[in-house]
């Protein structure tokens, strides 16, 4: 009895260690994916932009610093913005609108901190550091890499 229950232990620790080598396998080929279709975006739509990788695989472009101090990823921001799918879908837009910064998309987090005050980005969010598997449950489909151009008005 106690060989069997023996058995069957290692057996669902067995299959439980490959389930997370299986997502990590699976996260791993998503981003080699998201990162060729950002680069290739790049090449046909950005030639003579210079972005920069950050090591969170997020690809930005200041477009305008701004002046003044930098927001950090837990500020209270105020910006504009308009973000679409790699294939121009338009999926959101805001005039103006202020939130704080931690409950927002991983990729807003690190990139608008890169800029001041007055300045705009460019935002290449894979989807891992957007809606990720699961999409936002309407126009951003699961996996989706996502386009920002986001001008920062201020934060506090």
């Amino acid at each position: 009895m106690k060989k069997l229950l023996l058995v069957t232990c290692l057996f669902i620790a067995g299959l439980s260690s490959c389930k997370k080598t299986d997502s990590a396998a699976v996260a791993q080929a998503q981003a080699a994916t998201d990162d060729a279709a950002i680069q290739a975006y790049i090449k046909a739509n950005y030639s003579t932009t210079t972005f920069i990788k950050d090591p969170s695989g997020l690809y930005y472009s200041i477009i305008q610093a701004g002046t003044g101090a930098y927001p950090t990823s837990t500020s209270n921001v105020s910006i504009s913005y308009a973000g679409n799918l790699l294939d121009g879908t338009s999926f959101e837009s805001g005039p103006s609108t202020s939130f704080a910064l931690p409950a927002q998309i991983k990729g807003w987090q690190i990139g608008i901190p890169h800029i001041n005050s007055g300045g705009t980005i460019l935002l290449l969010v894979p989807s891992a550091l957007g809606y990720g598997t699961v999409g936002n449950g309407g126009s951003v489909p699961a996996n989706a890499v996502l386009v920002f151009r986001i001008g920062l008005q201020g934060f506090n």
